[in-house]
């Protein structure tokens, strides 16, 4: 981006991204995939290619399918099934006490994997170069210098300075350690000197729509925005260490949680390949004080807080501690590939959002140990929410109240996260004698589901359709759909293509495209003629000009895609029973043979159990309203009556582009 330092460039886009982490590569393969105006600024030159965040949870797992790569995950990662928990015997010597399920049997089909953080960024930045023509990628090395929010600044009414860096002053501090590691803080103190320009390169003036911070735990977005991190740092100190382990102890292969009698704890993760992931509890380090950064009040230098200093933790450090607490089980390394140590700390912002035009995301909103596997997952799905919901305001296709529900459902999760893991830190820093192993073990069991990621449930907004003061802790289920909680993302099922009789798994088929999903599932309407005439008109209900769909103007198949599901006998099912709005023709004539599913056994495989699973009685069906992001957010009878409620529903946050008149019955 060339440009003179007394003339600095100036440029427009819809959404600027501070941050090339997990959460600024989801926000970017969302924007991407619905076509907006997107860029997206890192500080490092480049990417993370060893080390730092590892675990995939099932949840994101399942929204890489929905984006077409899971595949390749799977190919590639170490995947959990068992888990090991050792305790000390009388003698003070290790021993398993109890081998368990990895995850929670049958919540999706994805298990915990793992795999270091250069893999996914690489699947996501592949992604969003075939989503984007190439148009979007990540621009390095840039930092934001200042940032203006103004109300009445028209179209694009935040206002960002950047500024190009030198590449040698862009690299992460390494300490003089031969193997790499993770010791530096990123995004620390970085505006708090002036590193010199890139020669011939100065400023630029960036005019945004919408800025979100991706940029860390110590995020300048969120600093700039005065909003607070809330919380406190523990005394808590442990090493990480990647590597190839050469050992006699018997469970290496298996995700294991280690207490020892005197030494501490250990984690022990199978990662890809032969490399094990190490989380060893480091009992005495040296402190120093220094300004406490969690806040961002005016007198924030002031305060002090005491921290491990991190750049005098040694790799060979941390491999004997570990050595220690495995005894007497031997352990060496053929190869060591990072490591890091970090204090114990955990946090939530204030705020998630400030006008409504600046957002922050991911480790900018919550911070914690990474135990739990939860960084990066949260991370992800925190922009997995907010992005979609910024790409129908920059399209027109929603009203910008759709924004403030980004806070509402995401900062809960993040308080939940934050409760588990101050529960779960306290548990593997204390000494075996200060809690027991069934306490410890019902902890982990008890977290195991919310873990998963498949178990978020969102509260009652304009996007969530359930009671008022109905509590997040107890799932809401229509008596339509008794196993389908309204707020919570659909479990997954299999089901069969009716044109061609392949079975599919359900969420196969729901992918990010950006859709609202109505799934009008009918039952057995070949054994109910009252189900048949319902499905009648309802199809010619949806096919109306002044029916809420196409009430929304030639746009609507953008947001919305109707699915009929049925649960008749394929022997006494015709094509042409079908109404047609759920196979239309397009132009050419040529048919849509794919919104059409059917809830039957199938020649191929087990199938059939739709109904079942979702708690939808056959001989009255349902009519289910999926958000974009997979979110169960209303559920109405299958009759005309019923799919009208749904229009009602949209409009109060859709935008047609010709008036919106609901048709009457």
């Amino acid at each position: 981006m060339p440009g003179e330092l007394n003339s600095p460039q100036e440029s427009e886009v819809d959404v600027l991204i501070v941050g090339a982490g997990p959460a600024g590569y989801m926000a970017a393969l969302w924007l991407a995939r619905l076509g907006v105006n997107t860029r997206i600024i890192d500080k490092r030159s480049a990417r993370i290619f060893t080390g730092q965040a590892d675990g995939l949870q099932p949840r994101v797992l399942e929204v890489f399918e929905t984006f077409g790569f899971a595949d390749r995950a799977m190919k590639e990662v170490a995947v959990g099934f068992e888990a090991c928990y050792y305790d000390p015997d009388e003698n003070g010597r290790i021993h398993r006490v109890k081998t368990a399920a990895e995850g929670i049997p049958g919540i999706s089909r994805f298990n915990g994997s793992v795999v270091h953080q250069g893999r996914i960024e690489a699947w996501l930045t592949d992604a969003i170069t075939e989503f984007s023509d190439g148009r979007i990628k990540v621009e390095r090395p840039l930092q934001p210098e200042s940032l203006e929010i103004n109300g009445s600044g028209g179209d694009y009414p935040v206002r960002v300075v950047l500024k190009r860096l030198r590449d040698e002053l862009a690299m992460p501090e390494q300490f003089g350690h031969t193997v790499q590691n993770g010791l530096y803080r990123q995004f620390e103190g970085d505006q708090e000197t002036t590193p010199a320009l890139l020669p011939g390169e100065g400023l630029e003036v960036v005019r945004a729509k919408y800025v979100l911070g991706c940029d860390g735990a110590h995020s300048w977005v969120r600093k700039q925005l005065g909003i607070e991190h809330e919380g406190e740092t523990t005394d808590f100190v442990w090493g990480v260490l990647d590597m190839v382990p050469i050992t006699d102890f018997p469970d290496i292969r298996k995700r294991c949680s280690i207490h020892s009698q005197n030494s501490g704890s250990i984690m022990i993760i199978p990662r890809e390949n032969q490399l094990v992931r190490l989380y060893i509890q480091l009992r005495e380090q040296a402190h120093h004080e220094e300004p406490e950064l969690a806040s961002a009040s005016p007198d924030r230098s002031k305060k002090t807080s005491s921290r491990v200093d991190r750049s005098k933790v040694t790799a060979e450090q941390i491999l004997d501690s570990a050595r220690t607490i495995l005894h007497p089980y031997t352990l060496d390394a053929a190869e060591i590939q990072w490591f890091t140590a970090y204090q114990v700390g955990q946090r939530v912002a204030s705020a998630f959002e400030k006008d409504e035009h600046v957002f922050i995301a991911g480790d900018a909103c919550h911070t914690h140990s990474p135990k739990a596997g939860q960084g990066m997952n949260v991370s992800m799905m925190d922009t997995f929410n907010l992005a979609w919901k910024i790409a129908y305001v920059v399209k027109g296709f929603a009203q910008p109240s759709i924004l403030s529900t980004y806070e509402l459902e995401r900062r809960t999760v993040a308080q939940d996260l934050i409760a588990y893991d101050q529960k779960l830190s306290r548990l593997f820093s204390s000494k075996p004698g200060e809690i027991s192993t069934q306490d410890f073990r019902r902890v982990i069991e008890k977290g195991t589901a919310f873990t998963t990621g498949c178990t978020v449930n969102y509260d009652r907004s304009i996007l969530v359709d359930k009671p008022a003061g109905q509590s997040r802790s107890t799932p809401h289920y229509s008596p339509l759909a008794t196993k389908l909680a309204v707020g919570m993302r659909i479990p997954d099922v299999k089901i069969v293509m009716q044109c061609d009789g392949r079975p599919w798994f359900f969420n196969q088929r729901l992918l990010s495209t950006g859709q609202f999903r109505v799934l009008v599932f009918i039952g057995d309407y070949a054994a109910r003629a009252n189900l048949k005439q319902q499905m009648h008109e309802v199809g010619e209900y949806l096919a109306r000009a002044d029916g809420f769909a196409k009430a929304l103007g030639p746009r609507w198949e953008s947001m919305l895609e109707l699915l009929l599901i049925h649960a008749s006998p394929q022997a006494n099912v015709e094509w042409d029973d079908f109404p047609s709005v759920f196979r239309v023709r397009d132009d050419r004539g040529v048919m849509d043979y794919w919104k059409i599913l059917a809830d039957t056994p199938c020649f191929h495989d087990e199938t059939g159990q739709a109904h079942e699973r979702y708690g939808i009685d056959k001989e009255v069906g349902a009519v289910v309203v999926l958000r974009p992001d997979g979110y169960v957010a209303k559920v109405v009878e299958p009759t005309v009556a019923g799919v009208r409620e749904v229009g009602e529903w949209f409009a109060h946050f859709l935008l047609p582009s010709t008036p919106l008149v609901m048709a009457s019955i």
